[in-house]
């Protein structure tokens, strides 16, 4: 059996002594696991990098076999921003949390059109926005979806600033009064078409994080936990240095 249609690398591991083992994402196939051959030469090392896309080909006699990888180039999504550490980690965490959060050989349409419109990055707070927004399709891909529509208790669409931590739902100011002291804040860019702030990017990451944490983290082998919640990490520490950079500036 075969495939090809245009997907993302999500991948890339040396196999043996000249191939590369790879993981691909495409919007009608899901993620899939495929060897290429000669794939430690230079060339194959430089197109199948994680973040790029590429029209992908995968071949296997049986379904159940790791099957091979051939590929045409078809977008640099990470060369032009090595220069961009937020920018990178943010491309980083993404491709991890598909690449070990996700079930093989599923697809997830929704997902795949989240992950190509976080793209291309830069280090604005509004492209860190957007990933706090893949997140949020990531949990949902999953089944544990946010429900920011209206307020979990009055049904209220009006102030909505907080989130329930047990259920995900959106919960209004004044029907929150009692019990917010125990409820996540709701960043405003969740909801509404704003530009927010890195402070409230930050907000909007712990949020997305404490569900991710919560819901999908304990289902990751130790190996694939380790690699997302580093690279989720690290975007996380560039976030709040940038944070405290801005706030300095604003100041001055």
């Amino acid at each position: 059996m075969n495939w090809s249609e245009p997907a993302f690398v999500l991948s890339f591991r040396a196999h043996g002594e000249w191939d590369a083992r790879v993981s691909v994402f495409s919007k009608n196939q899901g993620r899939y696991a495929g060897l290429v051959k000669g794939g430690q030469s230079s060339r194959h090392k430089n197109q199948w990098q994680p973040g790029h896309l590429v029209n992908a080909t995968w071949r296997a006699r049986l379904f159940e076999h790791l099957g091979t990888c051939t590929g045409e180039a078809l977008r640099d999504y990470s060369a032009g921003i090595l220069h961009l550490p937020l920018a990178l980690a943010a491309l980083s965490s993404a491709c991890a949390l598909i690449e070990c959060a996700t079930p093989e050989r599923m697809a997830l349409p929704a997902l795949y059109d989240a992950l190509a419109g976080l793209l291309p990055l830069d280090e604005g707070a509004d492209d860190l926005a957007r990933y706090v927004r893949f997140e949020g399709e990531v949990l949902k891909a999953l089944g544990y979806g946010l429900d920011l529509s209206s307020c979990a208790l009055t049904a209220t669409t009006r102030d909505l600033v907080y989130i329930s931590p047990k259920t995900g739902r959106a919960v209004n100011k004044d029907a929150a009064a009692p019990w917010a002291h125990q409820l996540l804040p709701l960043p405003r860019f969740l909801r509404e078409a704003v530009m927010p702030e890195f402070s409230q990017v930050c907000e909007g990451l712990s949020v997305t994080g404490y569900f991710l944490e919560r819901h999908v983290f304990p289902n990751l082998g130790a190996g694939a936990l380790q690699a997302v919640t580093a690279r989720r990490q690290r975007l996380l520490d560039l976030a709040e240095a940038r944070t405290k950079t801005s706030g300095a500036s604003e100041v001055a």
